[in-house]
């Protein structure tokens, strides 16, 4: 017995009327039925298919396909005119020909509108976005890597601040944006997607899915530097500055370059941290104090806000506000983090030995245990407060162990460090304030737990 099949008209997004035509002929011919283009799940992966209903009758026929395209045109949230930013550097160089042969199509099958900008440098799409009228567009589509994509979705923060002339506090962005994924990683895309897939994300953006993602702000000497979804200070920004120094190298050589040689020199940062606990969460502690960390037992007050202040060595913090996932960390960088929870994840990866650290990094590849190790502490935060005191000596490989030897020196005034902001190297020279805003951008998507993995990098 044939199974019966269910399609749900929410999956559909086009309705074609079929018709018999002879080789060469490109109107007319009879009446053949109605196509049905939908999609299909396959796991996290949406795929395109297509539906035949047979019916001769030209009457019959025109009545359903008129019928189904006004069922289709009431789903409010499907866009019908798209503002698109391709990013021809990104990756592989890639975007143009993606664009092409996976997103254009479909976009022409829904029959959504475009209007394509094709970036020539950076902050290109921040400066479109602040003139543009957005007003005549149902949202914005992006084609690039992670950097694209904090690019623009900082531009529309701030041009709703502009337009609200609310220069002080976050505006929620107006229009919604779609990540077609094209760059070496696309964290941002996998954790709204769970898969590096043009399709998939075309697909999203087709039917409407719409997800609402918390967003940071970052600043420094109370100046914002930009709004984002993830910073790295310590080794991800040393080793992010080590690979922007070889942009000529492909993207796996120069970031299996950048660990190799950060991993060479790995140095700690001495640093006062200062994190504000997210209301109704309880701090969660994965690992243990390092003994030479020092922590005050009161929290230091500010206002109605509660503090806590830590100082000490440091190998990497990191603060996430979704959970970063990609395929060569499936659980993510933040794997206990929501898109949409109101907090960020602080990860502080204290004094450890090089063979140890190397340990905590290579559990990202699997599915858990990344912060077991009695170095490594997480918090649920809504605040960061990061101010570097000094920097520690190159370190020198032990013949025996392999380990870190510190040799701390005192860091100059005016010294910029590097951060690892949504995949852009940023120079800090200052304290640096993280908060967290809920629900700050809509992206194309859904919330999913796991992205798809791949092979490993093989440099450990």
């Amino acid at each position: 017995m044939q199974q019966a099949c269910v399609l749900l008209l929410q999956d559909v997004f086009a309705v074609k009327v079929k018709r018999r035509r002879a080789a060469g002929q490109q109107s007319g011919g009879a009446v053949l039925g109605l196509a049905l283009f939908c999609c299909r799940r396959r796991e996290k992966r949406l795929e395109e298919d297509t539906v035949h209903l047979h019916n001769a009758s030209s009457e019959h026929t025109h009545t359903w396909y008129n019928k189904l395209k006004e069922l289709l045109t009431g789903f409010s949230s499907r866009p019908r005119y798209l503002k698109v930013f391709i990013n021809p550097s990104s990756h592989k160089k890639e975007a143009i020909h993606i664009y092409r042969e996976h997103v254009a199509p479909l976009f022409k099958m829904a029959d959504i509108h475009t209007d394509i900008t094709v970036t020539e440098r950076k902050g290109h799409a921040l400066s479109v976005i602040q003139e543009c009228k957005l007003d005549k567009y149902d949202g914005v589509v992006c084609v690039g890597g992670d950097g694209s994509v904090a690019e623009l979705c900082h531009a529309l923060v701030l041009r709703a601040q502009l337009d609200a002339n609310c220069p002080e506090e976050p505006v929620k962005a107006v229009l919604p944006i779609g990540i077609i994924p094209a760059g070496s990683t696309d964290v941002v895309s996998c954790s709204v997607h769970g898969v590096r897939d043009p399709v998939t994300a075309t697909l999203h953006i087709v039917l409407g899915h719409l997800q609402q993602v918390d967003m940071c702000s970052f600043s420094s000497c109370g100046q914002l530097v930009r709004f984002g979804f993830s910073a790295m200070f310590g080794f991800g920004g040393w080793s992010l500055a080590h690979a922007e120094k070889k942009r000529w190298m492909s993207s796996s050589r120069r970031r299996e370059y950048a660990l190799v040689k950060t991993l060479a020199k790995l140095r700690s940062e001495d640093c006062q941290l200062s994190f504000l606990p997210a209301k109704k969460t309880n701090l969660c502690l994965s690992g243990h104090q390092d003994q030479d960390q020092v922590e005050k037992d009161d929290p230091v007050s500010e206002g109605n806000e509660s503090w806590i202040t830590k100082q000490g060595l440091y190998l990497n913090i990191s603060v996430m506000s979704i959970p970063c996932l990609s395929p060569h960390a499936p659980k993510g960088l933040a794997p206990n983090t929501s898109l949409t929870n109101g907090s960020a994840l602080l990860i502080t990866v204290g004094k450890a030995s090089r063979s140890e650290f190397i340990k905590h990094l290579k559990r990202y590849n699997s599915s858990s245990g990344q912060f077991n190790f009695p170095f490594v502490e997480t918090h649920s935060v809504s605040a960061v407060k990061l101010h570097p005191f000094s920097l520690a000596g190159c370190s020198e490989e032990s013949e025996e162990e392999g380990d870190a030897k510190e040799a701390p020196t005192i860091l100059s005034e005016g010294v910029a460090l590097p951060w690892n902001i949504d995949g852009e190297l940023l120079e800090i020279e200052s304290e640096v304030l993280i908060r967290v805003h809920s629900r700050l951008i809509t992206l194309y998507g859904e919330e999913v737990d796991e992205a798809e993995s791949t092979t490993s990098c093989n440099c450990f």
